[in-house]
């Protein structure tokens, strides 16, 4: 049975990047793609160049309460078998990425897949800053501060209606408290494609400065703790830490 992919791309006044996230989708070659644009009511031109691309489109505009809220109403709306999250100023590596997604679920047993991203310059996308190799998921691996880019990280929507959707409420770390209740806590299979499938734009907000690297870093023990689980003493320091290797292997 054909295998559909919903990718959904939450925007605000996004005029200035979103075109590129919409023709690396438009330029996919696998055919049963549905792009879900969750709009929170932009009021620069985003909505405008959005109408340009032909591939199919749905789009929801409406007030939301931050972007994680609008990836669940995504969510809600999505028809694929498979989810995939893209933001409005990040693109897909080549048109071969959704391929190469398709092929790893069709193992029934694979409920999630992540692969690896680049980090390029906001203003000049062939800039690579930094990449990030995530590596294979292994049982301890988010104890030592590993989490695969948010980006790359594809989903069966039987896992969002089976296992919740986004905690919004968490702000910065709600797609961390995501993969790590999917992965860790409820020890669902996910498989990892050693390959770059992601450009994605710097200039990340929980990264932003030391205040909100601190405010990060309770949100994320906060993860840990409605998940149940109790991370080592170090593992919230190393998460940030983690992030010099991929500087080193630019």
């Amino acid at each position: 049975m054909p295998i559909r992919v919903s990718i959904i791309t939450a925007t605000f006044n996004s005029a200035s990047t979103i075109a590129d996230t919409m023709q690396s989708v438009g330029e996919q070659d696998y055919p049963l793609i549905d792009h879900i644009i969750v709009d929170g009511e932009s009021k620069d031109n985003t909505l405008q160049i959005i109408k340009e691309f032909a591939h199919h489109i749905s789009v929801i505009s409406e007030k939301d309460e931050g972007i994680y809220d609008a990836m669940n109403k995504g969510i809600r709306a999505a028809k694929g078998d498979i989810i995939g999250i893209l933001n409005s100023d990040d693109v897909y590596m080549d048109p071969y990425v959704i391929s190469a997604i398709v092929e790893v679920f069709r193992d029934p047993t694979v409920q999630c897949c992540y692969a690896d991203l680049q980090y390029v310059d906001y203003k000049n996308a062939k800039r690579v800053t930094r990449v990030w190799k995530s590596g294979y998921y292994k049982s301890k691996s988010f104890y030592w501060g590993w989490m695969p880019p948010h980006p790359t990280f594809f989903v069966r929507k039987s896992v969002y209606e089976q296992f919740g959707l986004y905690n919004h409420n968490m702000r910065s770390a709600a797609d961390y408290e995501m993969i790590l209740r999917l992965l860790l806590h409820h020890q669902l299979k996910t498989s990892y494609i050693p390959k770059t499938i992601v450009k994605m734009r710097t200039g990340g907000v929980s990264n932003a400065s030391v205040r909100n690297r601190l405010r990060a870093n309770r949100e994320d023990r906060e993860a840990w703790r409605i998940n149940g689980l109790k991370p080592y003493f170090f593992t919230l320091y190393l998460k940030p830490l983690r992030k010099i290797t991929q500087f080193i292997k630019k």
